[in-house]
């Protein structure tokens, strides 16, 4: 089971950081979960809300005045460069209620044009380990248009039956669900039964709980995503 430290090493650093990501790396964490939202000018940057104390909203600005005016927000292809070798759990922010959403999923084409970009780059390279994920269905169904190659997992909320999410994630071809723990009550080994006999992989957030991880493992989830990598990786025993 994976261990992706969510929006970085986060009680080590400033979230969605560089140093969060470079921490959870020296952790041994598997990998890391983020947030991104597209600038004026069409770069992807990693922050958890649309608007940034300091700023505002991250899509009124091109990505150099984001850059002037907060500099720890990093662009998720700086981010990416920084998690060479681990697993990327990039999370497209697009609900009705964001401050910078976009009916058009311009963030799923941005995100599927900069892997497609960074590939090219490094010809002959294993490329970018990358699951794209979001709360908003249309969104990873649009990435899964642009580029069936990409993985994608339907996140969801506590009180969204999980059993659900999965049918729903085969009929539209995505790889994964991503559900919340609490979701999951004491059903969880036979939530990850049914999606694995459906060639679908559980990845479950926020797990912070030593015993909810071992339980989790036990279980054969695939990955938790946690603030504290460093508690879910003892717990492993790694």
């Amino acid at each position: 089971m994976k261990v992706l430290a969510h929006r970085g090493a986060n009680r080590r650093a400033p979230e969605n950081t560089v140093a969060a990501f470079a921490i959870a790396r020296e952790l041994g964490a598997d990998g890391v979960e983020l947030d991104v939202h597209p600038s004026a000018d069409g770069v992807l940057v990693v922050h958890h809300d649309a608007v940034a104390a300091g700023l505002g909203t991250i899509q009124d600005f091109p990505l150099a005045g984001v850059v002037a005016a907060r500099p720890d927000i990093p662009t998720l292809d700086a981010v990416l460069d920084v998690c060479a070798g681990m697993l990327v759990n990039i999370e497209l922010k697009n609900l009705p209620v964001d401050t910078d959403f976009d009916p058009d999923h311009g963030s799923a084409a941005l995100v599927v044009e900069l892997l497609r970009t960074r590939a090219a780059r490094d010809i002959g390279a294993a490329g970018d380990d990358v699951i794209v994920s979001s709360f908003n269905l249309d969104t990873i169904d649009r990435v899964h248009a642009l580029d069936p190659s990409v993985p994608t997992g339907y996140l969801t909320f506590f009180g969204f039956d999980p059993m659900y999410a999965i049918d729903v994630a085969v009929d539209r071809g995505h790889v994964a669900v991503h559900p919340q723990m609490q979701a999951l009550g004491r059903d969880v080994g036979a939530v990850v039964a049914r999606a694995h006999a459906r060639d679908v992989r559980v990845n479950v957030w926020t797990v912070n709980d030593a015993d909810a991880v071992r339980r989790l493992h036990d279980a054969d989830a695939d990955a938790v995503i946690t603030d504290l990598p460093d508690v879910a990786l003892a717990a492993l025993h790694r």
